[in-house]
């Protein structure tokens, strides 16, 4: 099996779970998850957000706000029912998820929280809908104000498991919910339930987040078998190089399969800079320069 960061279009579209799987691991750690807005203007007209990202060097392309009922990604139009996700595909060659959000309608609130389509909520219609669809993974965690908790998330990747499906699972922050965003007994209660990868807020993107913390959490992970994807979901992707290279390293030393950088730089991305500096930091120019640079019909 190829590490995923020399594999291409080609490659790509031809694996399963099990084989996407294999190739982030033997990647060792420098592995480039990108979130993108699908339901804003994108950066700049003529293009989607998930290109933009592409061209700066993610090896995996994740949709925010994708609604699998009402399927609509801005700078696609005319899309027949159904083939949505399969273009984006073909447009940029690399693997795409969704994310669908675990709603705990009865979990203690932060504050007012966003009342969310139906399909954008991880249910067991959405979730094989979502399959339908085509995508190669689904991450199940909670934007803000959205009322996600981590037993929901536990319940929705019990409804996901026998899909098929690769599963990323965790919270990037509070997701408008009053609980730990993550501890020892949280993540091996992901991975219990069917959870592939773990998400965890990457090292200094919320209070608490530090070296030691992280490494803790992720050495539970791997001695249990899954993977472990760190995030930035707190607007960190819109910070300056110097910041983004040093959460990018510091969840380097502690462990990470995957890096995940947000969508909240500019319009429903990153600053594409920073994903380019972000997967330098973690894999130097010749990884990132080969992925920025590769050709879909490879």
């Amino acid at each position: 099996m190829k590490r995923l960061l020399n594999c291409s279009a080609s490659d790509f579209a031809h694996m399963n779970k099990q084989a996407l799987l294999q190739s982030i691991r033997a990647a060792e750690g420098r592995t480039m998850i990108a979130e993108v807005m699908c339901q804003t203007a994108p950066l700049y007209p003529g293009l989607t957000n998930a290109e933009y990202a592409s061209a700066f060097g993610a090896d995996m392309i994740l949709l925010n706000l994708f609604d699998v009922y009402e399927q609509r990604v801005e700078g696609l139009e005319s899309m027949e029912e159904g083939e949505i996700i399969h273009e984006i595909k073909k447009l940029i060659g690399r693997p795409v998820g969704i994310n669908l959000e675990p709603v705990d309608d009865t979990a203690e609130a932060l504050e007012i929280l966003d009342k969310l389509p139906e399909g954008r909520r991880a249910t067991a219609d959405s979730l094989a809908k979502a399959k339908e669809l085509g995508v190669d993974f689904i991450c199940l965690t909670g934007n803000p104000k959205t009322g996600v908790s981590n037993q929901a998330i536990v319940n929705s990747i019990k409804a996901a498991k026998d899909l098929d499906l690769l599963i990323i699972a965790g919270k990037m922050h509070g997701a408008g919910v009053i609980e730990d965003v993550a501890a020892v007994d949280t993540v091996k209660g992901l991975i219990g339930a069917g959870c592939d990868i773990v998400l965890l807020p990457g090292v200094g993107t919320v209070p608490g987040t530090t070296l030691t913390k992280t490494e803790k959490l992720i050495e539970a992970v791997h001695e249990a078998g899954a993977l472990v994807l760190t995030t930035i979901g707190t607007s960190q992707e819109g910070a300056e190089k110097e910041t983004v290279q040093q959460i990018a390293l510091y969840n380097k030393m502690v462990g990470a399969d995957l890096h995940h950088i947000g969508d909240a730089g500019m319009n429903g991305i990153s600053v594409p800079e920073r994903i380019m500096d972000y997967s330098i930091a973690i894999r130097g120019k010749r990884h990132t320069y080969i992925r920025m640079a590769s050709s879909i019909r490879r």
